[in-house]
């Protein structure tokens, strides 16, 4: 696995230091403008971060302040967190996609004295909110586009505070060199805000020894190079991308690339062809979606083929996981499909050149892992938090299975408590909550122990498994059923591997069978109905179609074919909108927000178990303006017989 002599005083900053001056000509960024990879060297790198950082000394930031960054992944945005880093300035890096008012709790939470703003739109939402946000002094915006009209003292161009670093620079020579030298290990590196599945979102103070701690342990299990190309295009505000962009990099020494923008990120993708990837679950569920809605459109023959190959490469797979030999004839009929159809595919999703791909952040459903895998993509489950610097745990190459996340990285420790709770301890552990003595003290008990609210148990290979959180898990409550486990995650994973159902949530804690909301998968749905001659105005009058009620009903039973008897859903209903995080039913992970849910959707839940052939939904929804309104719908509630 990966070697990387890391000193014992290490901080972030001295790694960037570091590499300026062993790897200072090799590729440190790449970013794609206008067409064409434009390149920045470690030394180039090193460079800005020292320039901006010279900047925030020039406008009286010290160490001790915390430095917001808002936008999509750009190289500057990056530079902003390691130039801040080297002040002893906090990074707090924010989600791109939060609405004004999201951002009015965290800034204030964070108390920000800057903020790093990535264009006009994320500027527009800051000074919207600045009067309500004391402790702002200043507002950097990094593409000036869109700009020009803006007259303001606290607004500057990140170019003019780079300039100003210069003119700094030159009247203290040696400065960020000083200031990078009295960090400490033990220092706060990052202030990284939790998705906030059950409330306000909290902010986790992280360490350079937390991080490059948790970087060690990975490095350990897996397999990076100075050479390899990493994509960085994950919310840089996920504590995935925050660890491996900004830490793992560091450490090895390889090039981060920044797609051109969100709506270019699989042509990027496919043109750069990283060594490595990491996704989360949802990504991988939208491309096997793409995947199984183009061979769908195909032509017969291009379909059967593709069918017949996908289902002797899932048969491969299956007898690998359960330890058994691959047929000759097998492995024959495998060696045909690489040339026709598993290598073209990789390809085509720009993974050919991957040696492994991760998925985090939450279970991927058992299909769809499986998917992937027999198609020769290297896919294997990472485990991990933002309390926990991103990672405990992560699958070898040869143990990968949908059923565990691998055995614990090296130095960091984990056991079950009686509960069944997850409990974990070492030096990746946060150092706490910001301003949250007691939710800290709630979360680390007297031995070090970092409960997680996952429920999970070791298996005995010593991997460890996660069932769900464990707060989710119940019973069912009553029938013949009763007592019966009910996780629903694993319901819906299941579920989610058809192409039609975006997203689901199941109900079955202390009831007598299961029950599901589905938001269908528009682009597929709205694919299949103009194939089937089905015309439809909009996302909402596609759900009112009994046709398409008829096709997630099939899909629920090809589901629950796979489930035991007491799992399967029993009825459902189709949602009149997607889930949105902007109405606080999901959060900005894509995450479902349960709590949120139960309350919001109440009267429809009942009805679910009431026996009620229809309810009407009346949710409220935001735009993108902030503006809210009422959406009503009538739906039809389906009985699955499966």
């Amino acid at each position: 696995m990966t070697q990387v002599p890391v000193p014992a005083d290490a901080t972030i900053p001295r790694l960037l230091k570091r590499n300026a001056e062993t790897r200072g000509a090799a590729p440190a960024m790449r970013e794609k403008h206008m067409g064409i990879w434009q390149t920045l060297t470690w030394a180039g790198y090193y460079r800005q971060v020292h320039d901006f950082a010279l900047g925030l000394a020039a406008l009286g930031f010290k160490r001790g302040d915390v430095l917001a960054v808002i936008g999509d992944n750009r190289p500057r945005l990056y530079a902003a967190q390691l130039a801040a880093q080297c002040l002893g300035v906090t990074p707090a890096p924010l989600y791109q996609d939060a609405s004004a008012e999201e951002l009015i709790y965290v800034l204030e939470h964070a108390e920000a004295g800057v903020v790093i703003a990535e264009d006009q739109e994320q500027v527009d939402k800051i000074v919207s909110i600045r009067p309500r946000l004391p402790k702002l002094r200043l507002v950097v915006y990094e593409d000036k586009r869109g700009m020009f009209h803006y007259h303001d003292d606290a607004l500057r161009s990140f170019a003019s505070v780079e300039a100003l670093g210069r003119e700094f620079g030159a009247q203290h020579p040696g400065y960020v060199e000083a200031e990078i030298a009295k960090g400490q290990p033990g220092d706060i590196a990052l202030l990284c805000y939790t998705s906030g599945t059950t409330g306000r979102p909290k902010g986790a103070m992280l360490s350079h020894a937390n991080l490059i701690a948790s970087a060690t342990a990975f490095l350990a299990k897996t397999e990076l190079q100075p050479g390899d190309d990493w994509l960085a295009y994950l919310p840089m505000a996920w504590i995935g991308d925050a660890v491996y962009t900004l830490v793992v990099q560091m450490m090895v020494g390889f090039a981060c690339n920044c797609p051109e923008s969100p709506e270019t990120v699989q042509r990027d993708l496919r043109e750069l062809g990283p060594s490595a990837f990491l996704a989360a679950p949802r990504i991988w569920e939208n491309l096997l979606t793409q995947i199984q809605v183009k061979a769908s459109d195909a032509s017969w023959l291009k379909r059967k083929t593709f069918e017949y190959f996908r289902d002797r490469a899932i048969e491969a797979e299956l007898l690998r996981a359960d330890g058994k030999p691959v047929p000759a004839g097998l492995r024959a009929i495998l060696a045909i499909g690489e040339f026709l159809v598993y290598g073209p595919l990789r390809d085509q999703i720009g993974l050919r050149r991957a040696r492994w791909c991760l998925t985090g952040g939450a279970p991927l459903g058992a299909d769809t892992f499986r998917f992937f895998r027999a198609f020769g993509i290297n896919l294997k489950q990472v485990y991990g938090s933002t309390e926990l610097s991103a990672f405990v745990s992560v699958q070898p190459d040869t143990e990968a299975n949908p059923n565990t996340v691998g055995p614990p990285g090296p130095g960091i420790e984990v056991r079950i408590a009686e509960s069944g709770e997850v409990l974990v301890r070492g030096a990746n552990v946060f150092r706490g909550y910001h301003k949250q003595e007691e939710a800290t003290r709630e979360a680390i008990d007297a031995e070090g122990w970092f409960h997680t609210g996952d429920a999970g148990f070791i298996d005995p290979q010593g991997h460890l498994a996660i069932i769900d959180r464990a707060k989710d898990v119940g019973k069912l409550g009553e029938g013949r059923n009763a007592g019966t486990p009910f996780a629903p995650q694993f319901i819906e994973n299941k579920l989610k591997f058809s192409p039609y159902i975006g997203e689901a949530i199941s109900f079955g804690n202390d009831r007598e069978h299961v029950t599901a909301m589905i938001a269908i998968a528009l682009a597929p749905v709205g694919n299949w109905a103009e194939r089937h001659g089905l015309a439809y105005s909009g996302y909402q009058d596609l759900t009112q179609k009994p046709e398409v009620r008829g096709l997630i009903r099939a899909e629920i039973e090809k589901c629950n074919r796979g489930l035991l008897e007491s799992m399967r859903v029993r009825r459902f209903l189709l949602l009149a909108k997607d889930f949105d995080a902007d109405d606080a039913e999901i959060t900005r992970t894509r995450k479902l927000r349960r709590r949120v849910i139960a309350e919001k959707y109440a009267v429809v839940i009942d009805a679910l178990y009431g026996g009620a052939a229809e309810t009407e939904i009346a949710t409220e929804v935001t735009y993108e303006d902030g503006q809210r309104a009422t959406v009503r719908a009538k739906v039809a509630i389906e009985d699955v017989h499966a």
